[in-house]
C-alpha cells in the first residue's frame, strides 16, 4: 500500500515542517502540498514529528524457551509501541542458537511473529557457558548478525581472543556482556553506601571495568568490531575513550536506566530497581553522560528484559536482574535530556537511530529518498504518564512507572505498514 503522511514536522538531520511520501516500501518523496497517488493511504500528522524508525542493538524477546516472559510477537509489539523499528535480538535462549539449525529456525520465526525488523544475534560459544566456540563462517550465512554470550559474558581470556580472531576473519562483530563473575562475587547491587543502608551484598564496580581492559587488549590485537554492552561506570568510559584513541575499533551503548537514575534513586529493597549491570554511583551516571556526549558512547540501547512479576517480587536478594526498556526509552529520554535542553532532538535521534544503525550496517536510521519507510509518527507536545496497562510487552518491570513524560508514539511504520497505530489500541 502506498501512503502519503501529510502536515508533519520531519525530523532527521534537518527538519521542516511538510509531507512524506511512501511507495512499495521506501520514501519516493519529501516536501510540501505532495499529492497522494489514488490509492494511497493517507495519514495526517496534524504537527506530530516524523523521525526514522528507532533502532535498538539490545534486546531480549525470550522466544524459544521463556515465553512466560516474553515473545518474539509481544517483543516486537512493545518494540514498534516505543517507536523502534529495528531491533537485535540476544541469543540467551533455550535452544541457545549456536548452530545453524537452531539459529535458521529463529530468524525464520523472527520474520514470520514480528511487525518489525529483527536481527539476531547468535552465540559467541555453544551454550554460551563452554569454552567451545560456535562457527562463525557457518553462523554468519546463516544470518546472524554478529555474536554475543549476552547473559553470562567471556570468563576466559583464551576463549575471548580465538572467539574476536574468528569473528573478524568474517567480518562480524563481538557484542560482549562484559562481567568478571569471580568479582561480582554474588552481589545483587552497586557496592557503596546503598548496600551498605539495605544490607545487601555489593558488586564491585571492577567486575566490569577489569574484564574490559582484558577485551580492549584482545581487541587491539585482532582487529575486530568489539561492541561493550551496557557501559555502567565512569572507569569503563575512561577505558573506552582511551582505546578509540590508540584506535582499536571499539563501540559502546549505554542504557537508559544507567543514564537517568544511579544507585541514590533507589528508593529501598524494590526489586524494580535491580538490574544487570547495576544502577552504579551519581559519579558514574554523570560519566556516562559525558560519554554519551563527546562519543565516547556510540548509541543509547534499552537492554529490555522483560519477567514475570513473581520473578521480580521478594526484593534484591530473590529479585531476577533486569527491566523492560522498549516503550518508555524515548520518552524517558526526550523529557529529560531534549526538553531539559541538554541535547537536541537531532542529538537523540542520532543515538537511538542513525548511530547504531550505522554502527551494524543495518539499512535504516535515515529520512532520504529511495529510503526504506521505517518511520515513527510522535507527539512531543502532550505529557501522559507511564502505565503498565499501556505496555504491549509480556513484561511490567520498570522503576519508571507512573513518571510523567513527554513524547508518546502514535505511528510505527516498517517499510511503509504500520506496525503500530495509537488509534487501535484505544
Amino acid at each position: 500500500m502506498n501512503t502519503l503522511i501529510k502536515n508533519a514536522i520531519v525530523a532527521d538531520r534537518h527538519i521542516f515542517k511538510g509531507d512524506i511520501l511512501i511507495q512499495d516500501g521506501r520514501i519516493t518523496a519529501l516536501g510540501e502540498h505532495l499529492a497522494a497517488p489514488a490509492d494511497a493511504r493517507v495519514i495526517d500528522a496534524a504537527g506530530a514529528t516524523v523521525m526514522p524508525g528507532l533502532v535498538d542493538v539490545h534486546v531480549h524477546f525470550r522466544e524459544p524457551g521463556f515465553t512466560d516472559k516474553e515473545t518474539i510477537a509481544t517483543g516486537a509489539a512493545a518494540a514498534a509501541h516505543g517507536g523502534f523499528t529495528t531491533v537485535c535480538a540476544m541469543p540467551n535462549l533455550n535452544p541457545v542458537p549456536d548452530n545453524v539449525a537452531d539459529l535458521t529456525k529463529l530468524i525464520a520465526k523472527n520474520r514470520t511473529d514480528a511487525k518489525i525488523h529483527v536481527a539476531q544475534f547468535a552465540a559467541i560459544t555453544e551454550g554460551l557457558h563452554s569454552t567451545t566456540l560456535t562457527d562463525y563462517a557457518a553462523m554468519k550465512q546463516a544470518g546472524a548478525l554478529g555474536f554475543s554470550n549476552d547473559g553470562v559474558g567471556v570468563q576466559d581470556a583464551a576463549t575471548m581472543y580465538n572467539a574476536m580472531k574468528g569473528a573478524a576473519a568474517v567480518d562480524a562483530p563481538i557484542v560482549a556482556h562484559i562481567e568478571d563473575i569471580g568479582l561480582v562475587n554474588h552481589g545483587v547491587i552497586n557496592q557503596g553506601q546503598k548496600a551498605k543502608a539495605l544490607g545487601l551484598p555489593g558488586i564491585n564496580h571492577v567486575s566490569e571495568s577489569a574484564q574490559l581492559a582484558r577485551d580492549l587488549t584482545l581487541a587491539e590485537a585482532t582487529g575486530v568490531h568489539y561492541h561493550a554492552c551496557h557501559i555502567s561506570t565512569k572507569q569503563s568510559i575512561e577505558l573506552i575513550r582511551d582505546a578509540k584513541a590508540r584506535g582499536v575499533h571499539v563501540t559502546a551503548e549505554a542504557t537508559p536506566h544507567h543514564l537517568l537514575l544511579d544507585d541514590g534513586h533507589i528508593p529501598g529493597d524494590d526489586g524494580m530497581f535491580k538490574m544487570n549491570p547495576p544502577l552504579r554511583a551519581e559519579a558514574d551516571r554523570l560519566a556516562l553522560m559525558d560519554g554519551l556526549r563527546d562519543g565516547t558512547i556510540d548509541m543509547i540501547a534499552t537492554d529490555h528484559a522483560p519477567h514475570t512479576a513473581e520473578e521480580k517480587s521478594g526484593g534484591f536478594a530473590h529479585a531476577a536482574f533486569g527491566i523492560v526498556g522498549s516503550e518508555t526509552a524515548f520518552a524517558l529520554l526526550y523529557t529529560s535530556f531534549v526538553r531539559s535542553g541538554w541535547c537536541t532532538l537531532k542529538d537523540l535521534i542520532g543515538w537511538m537511530s542513525t548511530k547504531p544503525a550505522d554502527a551494524f550496517g543495518l539499512s535504516a536510521g535515515r529520512i532520504s529518498i529511495g529510503a526504506p519507510a521505517d518511520l515513527t509518527i510522535v507527539d512531543l507536545d502532550t505529557p501522559y504518564q507511564i502505565d503498565a496497562n499501556d505496555f504491549l510487552s509480556k513484561g511490567h518491570n520498570s522503576p519508571f512507572l507512573g513518571r510523567q513524560v513527554y513524547g508518546r508514539v502514535l505511528w510505527t511504520l516498517v517499510d511503509g505498514s504500520v506496525a503500530y497505530a495509537k488509534e487501535d489500541q484505544q
